[in-house]
């Protein structure tokens, strides 16, 4: 499973959707979706636009969570 973690860094930066779509150009639906975490995919443009703006890697907007093995 993968989780997103624009809300949270969005939270610690006091940003609405709003200004994420305003200042990167993103389409709101797609920042409401990552948001939200129901996107089903991300366009590399996207992903590399959020960077930009947070100053961050992707490792930092995603994290892959695995469960743990059936034992």
């Amino acid at each position: 499973m993968i989780k997103c973690h624009l809300s949270r860094i969005m939270g610690e930066r006091k940003l609405k959707i709003s200004d994420v779509c305003r200042d990167t150009g993103i389409n709101r639906g797609t920042i409401t979706r990552l948001y939200r975490e129901t996107a089903q995919r991300v366009e590399l443009e996207t992903l590399d636009r959020l960077c930009d703006y947070f100053q961050c890697d992707v490792s930092d907007l995603f994290e892959r969570i695995t469960s743990a093995p059936d034992q």
